[in-house]
């Protein structure tokens, strides 16, 4: 036992960083030909990979792989690649299937091949590398049939660990295979991974939480469980799964299961190591009883195991003090060594005092854990927020804006931006500081920034203000909110993100007329090709000009350009100018130009004028639209607005020029799947994202399709008709004609979806949070104070009856040395 105890700690040690002296080996190793058949003729186990050419999968698995080194040396496992671009590895390197596969090579020869869509992070190609090594080792159940035939086999020679992990390749895989691998030829190990098992133990399929079992097979014939079955007796862990835990609940489960002292309590020593943490039990024992009281402490210990260790006191022994008023004690570990003596009349008494201990300290987690996450939202906002609660925010660049101010402080300015917000909302408070910042930058400029905190300014914020002139916008109803407000102008409401960039931005877009007149060549070709702003010189705005004979057709598109105002830069061509450009680029009048930022020719879109100025703005962000958009964290929320189905495109990060080339090709076919698809493409939105720039899109896409899949990946998702989500077969090549030919098949209902999206629920981040629930709780004073009914009456009864028992049962003589035993035939697996 010591062996293993020693190499378990140290492997633990070295892999939490204690060993300082540790060769340099993070980097990932390229071995030659010679090295690699030299490695191998040795016999040592070795995690290769055949690289041929780098794609972007390949890439994301060699940093993947990289990281695995350290890892993996611990179990004598050698990890590296071998360039056959460079050196010729017969067999290997002229595989094709070694394209997307890396080796295990063990005893000099090939041992399994993993598909890289199974080893696509360090966890599962740690997790996978061991459960390979340990596959004869480590067995695998998925009935309860096959369960119990294990315990059959396994009873009085080795105890069972049983591990439910939600899917391989996690980290919760990984500590199960790392503990396997020191402890396996002391318990052997099963996992499972879901089906009729759980539901034997007792567990929820769709939970979330892995969870460990010890099956107790190899049992003491002096302490058996009392509990006969043909089962051999469980205990769950109850702390969540990792390497750590699990090798202290395999230590806490070779602990004597009863102890016995002919000492009193105060003088028995606190658990030593590794059983420091653990509380103690003691029960006395009479002569006169104690058989029974042995029996009943071998029946409480195994309840209690994995909770607290339980030690027998023989009370005949004269090192016993302890009053015979008392039949228990117990002691809890690093809040105080004191003995606590009781008396106690049954099981359960003893079960809760420590099912409320462990639940007490997991409030105290839980405690800690909220105080943590204080205000947390559906993202970490308010969590960033609360960490950050001691930086007070200085706003002095900002005016406060009160019902008395506000009419004189807009008057006063050509253009004021006001924030509204409320001191208890967590995105408001963070967005405050994107805010100041912005103030910060346009200080000394004509812009004048202010605040209101409607929490304060009811009235001001509600728009109820009496008096003259009226309060130039309607009702705050959503916070943050940001409005751009001139004098005896209407409110111009800022829709962009809550950010710093975004907002300068479309402040510095906004400080601009809108359409500017325009009434010489000069002034037209500077609108179109100078930068609106100097700090403004590294963004491209889009731009839009109008040019019309007359009146009515110029204040229609005034107003599209009035709601533009702060997205685009429109512009306004004075009559005589008008003809004059039409005739010279031979358009025709009236018109409306589109110049999108994207499109680098100087020919712009023209856009026959409408009826109306809600179909404008419509045409007008329509020409605006990049025919194949990058999707970002800082567009998606626009596009999504569209309402169209997303045809999307992941591509991983170019490592070299070929790689870049390689992305540019698929783009090239993607803008023909929109040319040749025509009109049919008009449902939906064809775009991509590069993974090296938003890294997000890895969540996104494991998310859709429930693993990570190889790259790149084109999915249909967000579809107007329903959740599906459809990903284009990974072994065809992307190509126009076939991924149109693919939508039509998805169309007519001839592809299977490979995921779904998930539900728009959101739910509170916490209990706490739920104030619906809060609220249906807290019953009205006049539903509490009801007539008693027949069932209270009968409960009523009850419960003076169990008090009068639990008195008279004190007055007894034998009663209070030892504890009321539970039925001897229950099965210990009803106790999940």
């Amino acid at each position: 036992m010591c062996v293993w105890m020693c190499l378990s700690v140290f492997l633990l040690w070295m892999r939490s960083g204690g060993c300082t002296e540790k060769a340099n080996t993070s980097d990932l190793m390229e071995y030659t030909a010679a090295d690699f058949y030299e490695k191998l003729h040795s016999g040592k186990m070795m995690f290769i990979y055949f690289e041929h050419q780098v794609s972007p999968t390949v890439s994301l698995f060699l940093v993947e792989l990289e990281k695995s080194v350290e890892a993996l040396q611990d179990y004598g496992v050698l990890v590296g690649k071998v360039n056959c671009n460079k050196e010729l590895v017969h067999t290997h390197c002229t595989d094709e299937r070694a394209l997307h596969t890396a080796f295990l090579f063990r005893g000099g020869k090939e041992f399994l091949g993993f598909d890289l869509d199974t080893v696509f992070d360090v966890n599962s190609i740690v997790s996978e590398v061991l459960f390979a090594i340990l596959r004869e080792e480590v067995k695998y159940v998925h009935t309860d049939a096959d369960l119990l035939a294990m315990e059959k086999a396994a009873r009085g020679k080795k105890d069972l660990v049983l591990g439910y992990v939600r899917s391989l390749g996690t980290q919760e895989h990984r500590s199960m295979m790392e503990t396997a691998y020191v402890y396996g030829s002391k318990y052997q190990f099963i996992l499972i991974t879901g089906g009729p098992v759980l539901k034997h133990l007792g567990v929820d399929e769709l939970s979330h939480s892995s969870q460990v079992w010890f099956l107790h097979c190899r049992l003491h014939s002096s302490y058996r469980s009392p509990m006969t079955s043909e089962r051999c007796p469980l205990t769950r862990m109850r702390k969540p799964l990792s390497t750590l835990s699990l090798h202290s609940f395999l230590q806490l489960m070779e602990a004597p299961l009863v102890s016995e002292v002919y000492e009193d309590p105060s003088s028995v020593q606190p658990p030593v190591f590794p059983y420091q943490q653990t509380p103690q039990v003691f029960l006395f024992a009479r002569p006169a009883t104690e058989h029974l009281d042995r029996e009943t402490a071998v029946t409480l210990a195994w309840r209690l195991r994995g909770l607290a260790l339980l030690v027998l006191v023989h009370r005949q022994s004269p090192a016993v003090k302890t009053s015979d008023d008392y039949n228990a004690a117990y002691r809890l570990p690093v809040k105080s060594s004191d003995v606590k003596y009781l008396t106690l009349h049954d099981f359960n008494e003893v079960l809760d005092l420590f099912t409320n201990e462990e639940e007490g300290e997991e409030d105290e987690d839980e405690a800690v854990e909220e105080d943590s996450h204080v205000g947390e939202l559906d993202d970490e906002v308010a969590a960033s927020l609360y960490e950050n609660r001691g930086d007070l925010l200085d706003m002095d660049s900002i005016t406060q804006l009160t019902s008395e101010n506000f009419h004189a402080a807009v008057a006063q300015s050509s253009l004021t931006v006001v924030l509204f917000y409320l001191r208890w909302d967590a995105v408001a408070m963070a967005f405050l500081s994107s805010y100041i910042e912005v103030a910060e930058r346009l200080e000394g400029s004509e812009v004048q920034m202010c605040a209101v905190d409607c929490g304060e300014w009811t009235d001001l914020c509600a728009a109820q203000t009496g008096g003259s002139p009226p309060i130039p916008f309607r009702p705050i109803t959503a916070f943050p909110s940001v409005l751009l407000l001139r004098p005896r102008e209407s409110a111009q409401q800022y829709r962009g993100m809550l950010g710093t960039e975004a907002l300068h931005r479309s402040i510095m877009l906004s400080s601009r007329a809108s359409p500017v007149l325009l009434s010489t060549p000069k002034e037209v070709t500077s609108f179109l090709q100078e930068s609106p702003h100097p700090e403004l010189a590294g963004h491209k705005p889009d731009r839009v000009l109008g040019l019309f004979q007359t009146d009515a057709g110029a204040s229609l598109f005034t107003e599209a350009a009035k709601s533009l105002r702060g997205e685009v830069l429109s512009g306004l061509l004075t009559v005589e100018l008008a003809e004059e450009w039409a005739a010279e680029h031979t358009v025709g009048l009236p018109g409306v130009f589109v110049f999108p930022s994207w499109r680098t020719q100087s020919r712009p879109s023209s856009l026959t004028l409408p009826t109306s100025v809600e179909e404008l703005l419509t045409h007008i962000k329509s020409a605006l639209l990049h025919p194949l958009p990058e999707l970002t964290v800082e567009n998606l929320p626009s596009f999504l607005s569209l309402g169209k189905a997303l045809l999307l495109l992941f591509v991983g990060e170019e490592e070299d020029e070929i790689g870049w080339r390689q992305n540019q090709a698929l783009l090239e076919e993607m803008r023909g799947v929109v040319e040749l698809g025509g009109g049919k493409m008009e449902r939906y939105l064809a775009c991509w994202i590069h993974l090296g720039r938003t890294p997000a899109g890895m969540s996104v896409l494991g998310s859709y399709l429930g693993s990570m899949p190889p790259l790149p990946a084109l999915v249909l998702t967000h579809l107007p008709s329903g959740d599906e989500i459809y990903q284009y077969p990974s072994n065809t090549p992307i190509g126009a004609p076939a991924v149109l030919q693919w939508l039509q098949r998805v169309e007519d209902g001839k592809e299977s979806p490979a995921g779904m999206l998930g539900d728009d629920s959101w739910p509170p981040a916490h209990d706490f949070y739920d104030f619906l629930k809060v609220m249906d709780m807290q019953e009205p004073e006049s539903a509490q104070q009801r007539t008693p009914s027949a069932h209270d009456h009968y409960e009523d009864v009850d419960e003076a009856t169990v008090e009068g028992n639990d008195v008279e049962e004190g007055t007894g003589s034998s009663s209070s040395s030892r504890l009321s035993a539970p039925d001897n035939n229950a099965n210990l697996h009803s106790e999940l």
